[in-house]
């Protein structure tokens, strides 16, 4: 027998397995695309656009190979993230400015791919939900409720131009985490707010339908051995138990379990965001301990804090404790004990 290490599977190259994840996000963007209009296509054109622009950009300015570092496809990935997690329809300029933040900030100023202490998609939300909360929270309305829902045209047209004639009432709506929140604090009972059209089903009209295709292709990356278990069964059992135990102590006052789940960003951040190897933790026990801690902050943030969702805060606050976390949960040496050797 040989010495190891003992390779049981094909190596993947980053290009290679960038355009997987691509791939896994196109059954979501494919729903949100049937069911909120296609203003989502807008967005993701923007973001690529302006993602490889800066990162042309910042690898001119480093003297690195510009099209070696392209064809890695990371700021793709990183770009698609974003639009995904913004409001489609919205001004020009705010993607132009969580794309400076996510590529240029975020990820060169640390060293580029590989050196980032925080996820890039991430920080570019942040960065936007701070400073233009206005504009981020003017999110499409499902098409079923919608009293008009933008042609292709129409969605460049609103991105680049501005409402013109068209109110922005008619193809707009609260979402059903920001409408949870505001008639809750306005002393709403819950009973009464989840029979309103919003929210569907599960976790709001057509909402539900994307969250469950970003749970397909999620699926898909752990078939493929993209990412493992840990971080997407950790951080959604920590929803639901956190979910579960606040509905538990106010009983009629709190969305349930499956809310949460179906809901927001849970799915893509469980699958997607918060399995990003650079800023997640990278050792089993750490994953679970990352994951369930973004999870649980995840619901938090949505019921006592100030913004509807907790999914892009939750996960820049594990990404501090990531290095931390990883640091206590090495895995024992073979051979070892899992004690330190007494010295003879």
């Amino acid at each position: 027998m040989t010495g190891s290490p003992y390779i049981t599977q094909p190596r993947r190259e980053t290009p290679r397995v960038m355009q997987l994840v691509l791939l896994a996000l196109l059954p979501g963007i494919t729903a949100h695309w049937w069911l909120f209009g296609p203003g989502i296509l807008v967005s993701l054109l923007l973001c690529s656009l302006f993602a490889i622009g800066f990162e042309s950009l910042a690898l001119l300015m480093r003297n690195r190979p510009i099209g070696f570092y392209l064809r890695d496809n990371t700021a793709l990935v990183t770009a698609w993230l974003l639009a995904l997690s913004m409001p489609t329809l919205a001004p020009w300029w705010l993607y132009l400015v969580g794309i400076f933040f996510a590529i240029i900030v975020a990820k060169h100023f640390y060293g580029g791919m590989g050196q980032n202490l925080f996820n890039p998609a991430m920080v570019g939300f942040a960065v936007l939900i701070l400073s233009f909360p206005v504009q981020m929270t003017q999110w499409p309305a499902p098409a079923a409720l919608a009293a008009h829902v933008p042609s292709l045209v129409e969605a460049f047209d609103l991105v680049f131009a501005g409402q013109g004639a068209l109110s922005v009432d008619a193809y707009t709506s609260a979402t059903p985490l920001d409408s949870l929140k505001t008639q809750l604090r306005a002393g709403t009972a819950f009973d009464d707010i989840a029979g309103q059209a919003i929210f569907g089903h599960i976790g709001g009209t057509g909402g539900e339908i994307v969250a469950l295709m970003f749970l397909a292709g999620g699926l898909l990356l752990l078939a493929l051995r993209l990412i493992t278990w840990h971080i997407p069964l950790a951080f959604l059992a920590a929803i639901a138990l956190t979910a579960g135990v606040i509905q538990l102590i106010e009983p009629g006052e709190q969305a349930g379990i499956l809310f949460h789940l179906a809901t927001g960003g849970a799915m893509l951040g469980a699958f997607f965001i918060a399995t990003d190897p650079i800023t997640a933790a990278s050792t089993p026990r750490g994953k679970l301990l990352y994951a369930a801690g973004a999870g649980f902050l995840t619901v938090i943030i949505r019921v006592y804090g100030n913004f509807p969702d907790g999914v892009a805060f939750a996960v820049l606050l594990m990404n501090i404790a990531a290095p931390l976390i990883d640091l206590y949960t090495q895995p024992r040496v073979f051979g070892q004990t899992g004690r330190k050797d007494k010295q003879p």
